[in-house]
């Protein structure tokens, strides 16, 4: 589930949300009815973003997954983190059966899911009224609270996800998202052999996940060799399970590699750093293959953003590494 995940949703009073809404948009979310086909904002929608309740604001479906049905309505493949936020009620009216389309927070409806959907994609068709949705644009995604969501479009827009760790995790994300090129960022657990690990299981140590950081960047702007020597000059990568005061293997350093080019990259950055003579103990930072990426708990994303003056150990050190 993202870090983004807005604050459990208050339903107001009906009067208040007829006042909020409009005519269309109270009769789909809190009548059960259903727009016109064609002739509604979204069924030919083919802009990057998501689709949030346009009630709650809680996010339903990514554009990632919508597609042409040729029903006139927006049609979905799956909705974000497999139905987290959804309820699915059976639907009698009419004289069918069908799968009604709740939203979880809001309780509004949103439509129906049929199973004559793409069979390449799992073959269901969430069919969503668009009034019951608000769209949100990728490049809208922050000022919504909903950056860490922008991950999913890596692929779709030419971007590149970097995964480090090297200590915990609150320092090395403060440091790491200012950089000219960094689009976002956030903070989690991988590398470990636990699922859905908690940051109170991943501190024993036992569960074999390292504290780590997800960077995404813009590679035009910002090269990954840029990026590991940024990560070689926050952090000391020659003390194992250990910075500063913090011990423990979820505080090794680690590079994650996301491609067999990453991981090339990275194994001729760690030599180069190793080869300066500029520490005076050999680097033991892993390189190893990404693994799941679990996300931290929403109270240490941007930590240091939201607690200035709060604890961390590291620090941009005044090394300058023999260009390359």
């Amino acid at each position: 589930m993202s870090s983004d995940t807005p604050k459990r949703y208050m339903k107001p009073a009906l009067s208040e949300l007829k006042n909020k809404l409009t005519p269309e948009q109270y009769s789909c979310t809190q009548e059960e009815g259903t727009e016109s086909p064609f002739q509604n904002a979204y069924w030919d929608q083919k802009d990057d973003g998501l689709y949030v309740d346009v009630v709650s604001g809680e996010p339903l479906f990514s554009s990632l997954d919508k597609y042409d049905s040729g029903s006139g309505w927006p049609s979905f493949t799956k909705p974000l983190h497999n139905t987290q936020n959804l309820t699915l009620k059976k639907d009698r009216r009419f004289g069918m059966i069908r799968t009604e389309v709740r939203s979880l927070q809001a309780d509004s409806h949103l439509g129906h899911v049929f199973d004559d959907g793409p069979p390449e994609s799992g073959g269901l068709r969430y069919c969503i009224n668009s009034a019951s949705l608000q769209f949100i644009p990728v490049d809208q995604l922050k000022a919504h609270n909903l950056g860490s969501y922008l991950f999913l479009f890596a692929t779709k827009k030419g971007w590149e996800i970097a995964t480090l760790a090297g200590g915990c995790f609150w320092g090395v994300e403060d440091l790491l998202k200012a950089q000219m090129g960094v689009i976002e960022t956030r903070v989690g657990y991988t590398g470990g052999n636990t699922r859905a690990p908690s940051y109170n299981i991943v501190t024993t140590g036992l569960s074999g996940h390292a504290e780590a950081v997800q960077i995404l960047f813009d590679p035009h702007q910002l090269k990954y060799e840029d990026l590991l020597l940024l990560f070689f000059k926050l952090h000391d990568p020659t003390t194992p399970n250990q910075q500063g005061n913090d011990i423990g293997t979820q505080y090794r350093s680690a590079i994650f590699y996301e491609s067999d080019k990453q991981k090339m990259i990275a194994s001729k950055i760690k030599e180069h750093v190793n080869q300066s003579g500029l520490w005076k103990k050999p680097i033991v930072t892993e390189i190893i293959p990404a693994s799941t990426f679990w996300n931290a708990e929403e109270y240490h994303q941007k930590y240091l953003e939201k607690n200035p003056g709060g604890y961390t150990c590291h620090f941009l050190r005044n090394i300058n590494y023999p260009a390359l």
